[in-house]
């Protein structure tokens, strides 16, 4: 039979219409779509906003980050609509970062330098420096000056230091740290660790290289130590809080919370439980000593 040219006119109007009708429902979906995520991300942007009275980044010392995250988790339990991110970074991070409004209070584990000194900061606790080993190693005991030897590397076997004929692999803590910064004043002096120490950027790292490794030596938060490693007598003196507190133990430094400006709002909140009894009992529960009537100013 003789094609209908007409019909097959009608036949493609009908599939250009339809075709037409699938392409402006796709776009109809498509703007309906992006309307809706504009409209959340407005809300989203509103609800932040409006949230941000109730929000504060602490940042910095990840020495001190552990019992930051402690006393934000407590707060939590308290006031469950106030938020508080702490960040880790290093305490010379956390300190630039306070200074320029990155974070609302920077954590540092050392005393400002010179050049930070405009900075307001309180002292929350005090923390001991342990020297610690693996605990398959005999040692118990060494003096400031035999492990100034070791991390300037005069000393380089366990063997002259009273233990077996093996090598003494070095663990430190990285450039900008405020626990490397505390080591360095408190032990090293004019001494410079020695560049072969093998370097880690936080005290949990450090432990684990000790507790894996029977010739490793390191240093770390008092509070930290538990027993997969040994912490060694300094000069017959174990190290501990209360060898702390009553000064027969001679490592320990501060650890400081750092704002810009005098903290006002939820940052002054925050740090005034850090200081309140409960925020000193949390603190003290985890091996940290609090600063004796302690108060925001």
């Amino acid at each position: 039979m003789p094609s209908d040219p007409q019909g097959e006119d009608k036949s493609q109007d009908k599939g250009l219409s339809y075709m037409t009708h699938k392409k402006n429902s796709f776009l109809n979906i498509r703007i309906s779509t992006c309307i809706v995520i504009l409209v959340l991300a407005i809300s989203m942007l509103t609800s932040c906003a409006s949230k941000k009275g109730n929000f504060i980044i602490v940042a910095g010392s990840t020495s001190v980050q552990p019992y930051a995250e402690m006393l934000a988790e407590e707060y939590a339990h308290l006031y469950p609509e106030r938020q508080i991110d702490v960040q880790g970074g290093g305490s010379s991070a956390g300190i630039t970062a306070a200074e320029s409004g990155t974070a609302d209070i920077g954590m540092s584990s050392r005393s400002l330098k010179e050049s930070e000194q405009g900075l307001w900061f309180v002292e929350i606790a005090l923390d001991g420096l342990a020297i610690i080993i693996n605990p398959k190693n005999s040692i118990e005991d060494l003096t400031i000056n035999q492990v100034r030897s070791v991390y300037s590397a005069e000393v380089t076997k366990w063997s002259d230091l009273g233990g077996i004929d093996s090598k003494i692999h070095v663990i430190a803590r990285e450039e900008g740290s405020g626990t490397r910064s505390a080591f360095e004043e408190l032990v090293m002096g004019e001494h410079i660790i020695t560049p072969k120490a093998i370097v880690q950027d936080s005290n949990g790292a450090v432990r684990q290289l000790v507790a894996d490794d029977p010739n490793a030596i390191g240093f770390i938060s008092l509070g930290l130590v538990d027993d997969t490693v040994k912490a060694l007598r300094l000069g017959g003196v174990k190290a501990s809080v209360e060898n702390v507190m009553n000064g027969s133990y001679s490592l320990f430094r501060p650890f400081l919370f750092v704002t810009n400006n005098l903290p006002e709002g939820l940052t002054r909140i925050f740090i005034e439980f850090t200081l309140s009894d409960e925020g000193r009992q949390i603190m003290e529960k985890e091996g940290l000593i609090p600063v004796a009537g302690g108060g925001l100013y």
